[in-house]
Formats: C-alpha cells, structure tokens, sequence
C-alpha cells in the first residue's frame, strides 16, 4: 500500500480483501468519487450527502456500497465479493469525470438512495483503491465468463 493525500492506496486486490477480513466486525463502504476532501469538507461535514443524478435531488447521506459480505454468499470466494463490488461501478469513473475514483471509508448506514444504494454518514476514510487493485477486479468479474452481467451503467 503506498500513500496518497494523507489516506493508504491499496494497489492490490488481495490487500482489499484482507482489509475487509480483518475489519468484520466494522462497516466498510466503498464509494466512487472525487473523495474524502471533495465529499468532507468542513461545510459538508455537518451534511454528508450525495445528488441523485436524475432528479438533482440532495440525498441525506453519501451513495455508496457495503464491502461486507451478505449471508447467504456462503463460504463462496471473498476476493470475488470484493471484486463485484468495484465492478458494479467502475463506469463511474468516465461516467462523472476526471477525479472520480473508489475509496474505502468506515461509515453507518442512514438510509437508502432511489437505486436503493446505501446512503451512510463516514467516519473515517481508511485508503484509495489504486488502479492496479481495479484491473484485477475487472478480471476476476470478467473470469467468471458471464454474458449476461456486467457493470451496473444504465447506457449499456
């Protein structure tokens, strides 16, 4: 992991997956944005929120995604849990322009978004993911050899 604007940058997948192993107990979130100086600042700290990108409507809470893995996921691989979790998202990136990008942050839960994303209130950012952790999502998700899933972009 190296270090970039004061937060770690996971640059391996593996180190994600470990990252959310030994954090189970607590709520990890990733979310694609300009990040932590762009979503917190000292006016936003008091209102963390997102905009829902049709209807411009204020959101009470950032959009992001749960990095714990759901029950009945079963003893089923937890590096290919992490990897669909960047996946479903990575459009984001060219979607909403330079800048955007994933991040981990230790949140609650608050509400639902109309995509029913998670809406959360964070906590603590804990470190960037790097693009060579993405590349080895993508082809994790892409191993799996699925024609009928792919990232979770509206226009495709």
């Amino acid at each position: 992991m190296g270090n970039q604007a004061g937060m770690w940058v996971v640059e391996d997948l593996d180190q994600l997956v470990n990252l959310v192993r030994n954090n189970a107990d607590e709520s990890l979130y990733v979310r694609w944005s300009r990040g932590p100086e762009a979503d917190l600042t000292d006016e936003q700290q008091a209102r963390q929120s997102s905009r829902d990108a049709l209807t411009g409507t204020e959101l009470p809470g950032l959009s992001a995604n749960p990095l714990a893995v759901e029950s009945w996921w079963g003893d089923r691989s937890l590096r290919l849990w992490i990897a669909r979790r960047l996946y479903d998202y990575c459009h984001l990136g060219d979607l909403r322009g330079p800048g955007v990008r994933p991040w981990v942050l230790l949140g609650e839960q608050i509400g639902r978004g109309p995509d029913n994303e998670p809406l959360v209130i964070c906590h603590r950012p804990v470190a960037w993911v790097g693009e060579a952790a993405l590349r080895q999502a993508d082809r994790a998700v892409e191993g799996q050899a699925s024609r009928e899933w792919g990232p979770l972009h509206r226009a495709d």
